[in-house]
Formats: C-alpha cells, sequence, structure tokens
C-alpha cells in the first residue's frame, strides 16, 4: 500500500499532462475511447507514469529494510544487528547492500525509461535522415 501513492500521482499526472488537441486529433481519426487509451494516452503518459513506478520502487526497498525491525528477513537485518550489538561493521555492511540494491534498480528504470521515452522527435520536423 505503501507504494501506490507515488504510482497513482504518476499516472493521474502523465495522464492529464495530454494535449486536449492530441486527444481531439485522435477522436478525429476515428478511435474510439479505448483505443485512444491504448493507442495514445498511455504511451505518452508512459515516461511519467515510469518516473511513478521507479520512485516507488526506491521507497519501497528502503522501507523494507526497515521491516527487519520486527523480525522479518530482509537486507536491513545486518542493520539492525550491528545497531543492537554496537558493531559499526554490521552497520555499514547492511546499508551499502540496501544503498546498491536501491541504486541498481534505479538505474535499471533509468535504462527503461530512456528506451521508452521519445527521441528528441527531429524526425517529426523533417530534421531526420531519409
Amino acid at each position: 500500500m505503501y507504494g501506490v501513492l507515488p504510482v497513482a500521482h504518476g499516472a493521474m499526472s502523465g495522464l492529464s499532462s495530454i494535449s486536449p488537441a492530441i486527444l481531439e486529433i485522435a477522436r478525429g481519426i476515428g478511435m474510439n475511447r479505448w483505443q485512444i487509451l491504448y493507442r495514445v494516452e498511455l504511451p505518452l503518459a508512459a515516461p511519467v507514469i515510469l518516473a511513478g513506478v521507479r520512485t516507488s520502487v526506491v521507497i519501497n526497498i528502503g522501507t523494507a529494510a526497515i521491516a527487519s525491525t520486527v523480525g522479518a528477513k530482509t537486507l536491513g537485518l545486518p542493520i539492525i544487528v550491528g545497531l543492537s550489538g554496537f558493531n559499526t561493521a554490521y552497520v555499514i555492511q547492511g546499508a551499502l547492500l540496501v544503498a546498491l540494491l536501491a541504486i541498481v534498480a534505479d538505474q535499471l528504470f533509468d535504462l527503461l525509461s530512456q528506451r521508452w521515452t521519445p527521441q528528441s522527435g527531429s524526425a517529426l520536423h523533417g530534421g531526420g535522415s531519409a
């Protein structure tokens, strides 16, 4: 439940940022509501929706580490053991693992968003090579 808010906010922001002119063009060429959603709105909103998912994943990685305080076996366990035993090496080991996982997940989502995001649009303005 904790990760739903960034995803929902990203989806609502992405869908509301689509120009009404684009939606009117889609209606003008005869698309029904579902076709507009799947062929126009979702592809245009995908980068913003993906940013919400990316934020949610990174936040939840950090939050999952805290679950070790109630006995769950997560990557946060060395942090909790280190804190309770005054062992700084355990705390650093656990923190590095959690941070590394969050950084790797963030970078993977960055690569995914680069793949899904349209390029500069030079082909739309006649700047592309033929």
